[in-house]
């Protein structure tokens, strides 16, 4: 009878620990709000506007360790103010942005606290500025086609449901004639869901 339970009590914790050195998959969708500055040189400041973001999530884990990559449409919005003449310049554009995100969780029950880092790549889809006459001359519409940037971030998980906050740090200048130095920065909230 002891060792009968002996090999229960051995299967029982081989199968927990194999558990947790598995990788798992998940799959969801994730929408939010994200507010938008840019960092520019000292001919401009910023004003944070809220623009939108939304689409889908993977996560692949195990042993405490997971890779989430990303894929959602993101609407990005701020108004850039010309120090000399206080003129306020809207800019708005759309993109596709790809984080690619390595991270942790610590919880248990379905609930839990996850903290994730990360490069990311935007695709400038289409630009829509509208421009004052201080700043028409130095954008020009003229957007690369894609930036990167680094994205910080951590999240609250309960069961199928997230609430998630990140920073992203650009990386890379928005305008192609090096004039002014724009990198976007953004602070970005959002729910998710876990389909599976």
């Amino acid at each position: 009878m002891k060792s009968l339970s002996l090999t229960v009590a051995c299967l029982f914790v081989c199968f927990f620990a194999s558990a947790q050195v598995l990788p798992t998959f998940q799959l969801g969708l994730k929408a939010g709000a994200n507010f938008s500055k840019f960092d520019s040189d000292n001919t401009f400041s910023s004003d944070n506007r809220a623009g939108f973001y939304g689409g889908l999530w993977a996560r692949i884990g195990g042993a405490g360790v997971h890779f989430q990559p990303e894929l959602y449409i993101s609407g990005k919005k701020t108004n850039l103010v010309s120090d000399a003449t206080g003129q306020v310049n809207k800019v708005s554009f759309t993109s596709l942005d790809v984080p690619l995100l390595v991270g942790t969780k610590i919880g248990a029950l379905g609930v839990g606290v996850r903290l994730n880092t990360g490069p990311m790549v935007s695709f400038i889809l289409d630009e829509k500025q509208s421009f004052g006459q201080a700043t028409g001359n130095v954008f020009n519409g003229n957007f690369k086609n894609q930036a990167f940037a680094w994205q910080f971030g951590a999240a609250l998980d309960i069961k199928k449901l997230s609430i998630d906050a990140r920073y992203e740090l650009g990386l890379s200048k928005l305008n192609k004639d090096g004039y002014p130095g724009t990198k976007l920065n953004l602070f970005t909230v959002g729910l998710g869901y876990r389909i599976f």
